[in-house]
């Protein structure tokens, strides 16, 4: 069996996803092209020769972690051989995500004239939802009496609740009302799911009206929503739950966005 197909069947097996799938197939393929070994003959130094040189060419520390990732899989989860590769290489962005402060928030709500569009993007910041988890929502994923909703099958496949703000709880029950619960939340008016595009020029939209000077995008509000919470005291381990995040290292990044007075942290030297 191949490089490529063993990653395919094992991954499949454990239900990654398809894009998972593909970038695990592409990092290890590349690095066999590097490295022109039969799998067998590859050691640890090899890999560590391998990561040392993207570092060098300049790739980014996520991207080298996904490389990482891909032949950890391949050589431990596959191979059955014991691969351990203990480095980690900084993921934290050269530029950090653009996000709006709650002012804008609200204009940018305030500016989405069709209600249901309206609603979409209330939800979208109030939850902290990515574009792709709005838009699968059935009716059947919200829990009114508890006041929570199940994003299904989100990033990674992975199941998470989210908060039904309460300024949301009425809206969105008008919205369900007579309809059957295996429903999508949202549909057009072709009576269809809307996709990724229109929720992005819903937003883009609203921007322009509002007057806000800055590129957004449906993920701007997940941004914002989490930056958010930082700035009122919740913390990493609270916001990494509610995005859904496998790893604190990914929300570490909105205790830099966050306003720096908000951050609580105060350096001993005060207390000198």
């Amino acid at each position: 069996m191949g490089v490529s197909e063993a990653i395919e069947k094992e991954a499949s097996r454990r239900r990654f996803s398809d894009k998972t799938i593909k970038t695990y197939q592409k990092c290890v393929e590349r690095f066999f092209l590097w490295c022109k070994k039969e799998p067998k003959y590859v050691t640890k130094k090899d890999v560590h020769e391998f990561l040392e040189k993207m570092s060098e060419r300049g790739k980014s520390g996520n991207t080298i972690n996904i490389y990482l990732n891909a032949l950890k899989f391949y050589f431990e989860e596959i191979l059955r051989r014991n691969f351990r590769v203990d480095i980690r290489y900084s993921k934290i962005p050269k530029n950090l995500p653009i996000i709006l402060t709650k002012e804008e928030v609200k204009k940018l709500i305030d500016n989405t004239k069709n209600h249901k569009h309206k609603i979409m993007v209330a939800l979208l910041y109030s939850a902290g939802l990515r574009a792709s988890e709005l838009l699968n929502l059935k009716l059947k994923d919200l829990n009114f009496k508890e006041k929570y909703g199940f994003v299904r099958q989100g990033k990674g496949r992975k199941d998470r609740i989210f908060i039904i703000a309460e300024k949301l709880e009425r809206v969105l029950l008008q919205l369900s009302v007579g309809r059957n619960k295996e429903e999508f939340l949202f549909i057009n008016n072709k009576n269809k799911v809307y996709s990724i595009s229109s929720l992005q020029k819903i937003v883009e939209k609203a921007g322009k009206l509002a007057g806000i000077q800055k590129k957004i995008h449906p993920h701007t509000l997940r941004h914002s929503f989490a930056t958010h919470l930082i700035e009122n005291s919740c913390s990493v381990s609270e916001v990494q739950t509610l995005l859904g995040h496998k790893s604190p290292e990914a929300t570490m990044i909105y205790l830099h966005t966050a306003a720096p007075n908000m951050i609580k942290i105060k350096s001993p030297f005060d207390r000198l």
